[in-house]
């Protein structure tokens, strides 16, 4: 056979391959990989039923964790992105909404193997005072851990995570499947950051500069742009103080707006910070208008601002002495 025969051959074979790979996804049912979906769960350690995590409202009052400042509710996750164990996802997939399982998944796959060697004495003085007690949380040279124990001048310090070595159970229900984009957006962001803040999506019309194709004669030619109006899907975000100072967000908002153009498929993000005014008082217009005012306008003013006026005398009549 010669080379060109059996390069023939391994092309048909691959176009066999991809035909029959389309056709199994095409003959694929239920909830797939990429998939939005609405999940409800409830994890315990299998050992001492220790709650890991919970979306119900009523197990969370139950073992008194409801005060935390958490919202106890179905979670939007995407199926085979690692949002919630790879177990848990595995059973999912192939599943309908409404139907509900119990997994669980072995400590390995869970939060680790405990590792007698990540428990290391270290002296006190490299913790804060006020973290000297057993199981408060601290960083050591970079390391997270929690203090095991403490006697005098030297602590234990557990850097094995609080859980592991634990097999976790899991009862899950898929509540529902999300299409709606902004609900999915929303959801991406709430695992992302804790939080839900306000969106929408819209279509604008865009001016693009985009390049020219140049004449083919002429092959020193500098490139070309032309302007052109272009519609594109804007996921647009309005920002509150409390996202803007989120740590997540800080630290890595180039990524997640990327991944939410990425899941969600629109064109961009657009992130809009709204400060809100202070009832026409600002210390900018207060300063800045003083020149127009009466003297009776002035009191007025330093009143509303909880100024003492007299104060203010007193310390210019003492800068002029």
């Amino acid at each position: 056979m010669t080379e060109e025969q059996e390069a023939e051959l391994e092309e048909q074979a691959d176009d066999v391959d991809e035909e029959v790979s389309e056709d199994a996804a095409d003959e694929a049912e239920g909830l797939q990989e990429g998939d939005f979906v609405e999940l409800e769960y409830t994890a315990y350690t299998t050992e001492d039923e220790q709650l890991v995590d919970t979306t119900d409202p009523e197990v969370a009052e139950e073992e008194g964790v409801d005060e935390q400042g958490q919202e106890f509710k179905p979670r939007t996750i995407v199926l085979g992105e690692g949002h919630i164990f790879e177990g848990v996802e595995e059973a999912i997939i192939g599943s309908e909404p409404g139907d509900s399982g119990t997994v669980t998944i072995a400590a390995e796959d869970a939060f680790g193997e405990y590792d007698p060697d990540d428990v290391q004495t270290v002296s006190a003085e490299k913790i804060d005072e006020d973290d000297r007690y057993p199981g408060a949380n601290v960083t050591i040279e970079g390391e997270q851990g929690y203090i095991s124990t403490i006697i005098g001048g030297r602590a234990r310090v557990d850097f094995n995570h609080p859980l592991a070595g634990e097999d976790v159970e899991y009862e899950y229900t898929v509540a529902d499947e999300v299409d709606d984009r902004e609900q999915q957006a929303s959801g991406l962001f709430e695992m992302y950051l804790g939080m839900e803040p306000e969106l929408w999506i819209e279509t604008d019309e865009v001016e693009e500069e985009v390049p020219v194709e140049p004449d083919e004669d002429d092959e020193d030619a500098e490139p070309e742009f032309e302007t052109e109006t272009v519609e594109k899907e804007t996921l647009y975000l309005e920002a509150t103080p409390q996202m803007t100072m989120n740590q997540q967000w800080m630290m890595g908002k180039q990524q997640i707006g990327q991944d939410i153009i990425d899941k969600v498929g629109v064109d961009r993000v657009i992130v809009q910070e709204v400060i809100d005014g202070m009832g026409g008082m600002g210390m900018g217009g207060m300063m800045g208008g003083m020149g127009g005012m009466g003297g009776g306008d002035i009191e007025e003013a330093l009143e509303d601002a909880d100024v003492d006026a007299d104060e203010i005398v007193d310390e210019l009549e003492g800068a002029e002495e």
